[in-house]
């Protein structure tokens, strides 16, 4: 098979759009298992996007009302993060991801993520209970305090749920 001049830049179109998706799994990841989310990984996904907007070809008025999107999102993880709701790394991770989902994903990414962090605190309030814990699997203490009653949720968990479930309908999905 004989690859036509065009499938190579598909290929770092692809490449490109795994970017996301990559770094909020890490995300998820990093919060279940330390409740944190550092600050090197959000500011790749900052970073990511401008690279990311302009490789696909976003026009200018596009990348602005992502940029508007992120700053929303910003304004929302940080009002969350003040009533506390959330860490200050979900609030940054929020925002970042809202910088990359935009318009016409951010409602999907907002309900997803909602039901997702709901759907989080039900099992580990089930997973903490007395009548559960006892029947708990001694693990890595990641683990142990995941299933500890009084314990934070990792809504960096969530969030990549969110994000994940609403990135097809992204624009820079969209303008592959």
């Amino acid at each position: 098979m004989v690859l036509g001049h065009d499938e190579p830049m598909h290929a770092v179109h692809a490449l490109i759009l795994l970017v996301f998706p990559a770094l909020a799994i890490l995300a998820a990841l990093k919060d279940v298992t330390s409740y944190t989310i550092p600050n090197w990984l959000v500011l790749a996904l900052i970073a990511a996007f401008p690279v990311a907007a302009i490789a696909l070809g976003l026009s200018l008025p596009v990348i602005g009302l992502q940029a508007g999107i992120g700053l929303i999102g910003l304004l929302l993880g940080m009002g969350m993060f003040a009533a506390g709701l959330i860490g200050g790394g979900d609030a940054k991770l929020f925002a970042a991801a809202s910088l990359w989902l935009g318009w016409p994903a951010a409602p999907t990414f907002v309900l997803v993520t909602a039901i997702a962090g709901g759907g989080l605190a039900v099992v580990l309030l089930a997973l903490r209970s007395a009548r559960l814990k006892p029947m708990m699997p001694s693990g890595p203490a990641w683990f142990a305090r995941l299933t500890t009653a009084g314990e934070n949720v990792p809504y960096g968990v969530a969030i990549a749920v969110g994000a994940l479930v609403a990135y097809p309908a992204s624009a820079l999905v969209l303008a592959l």
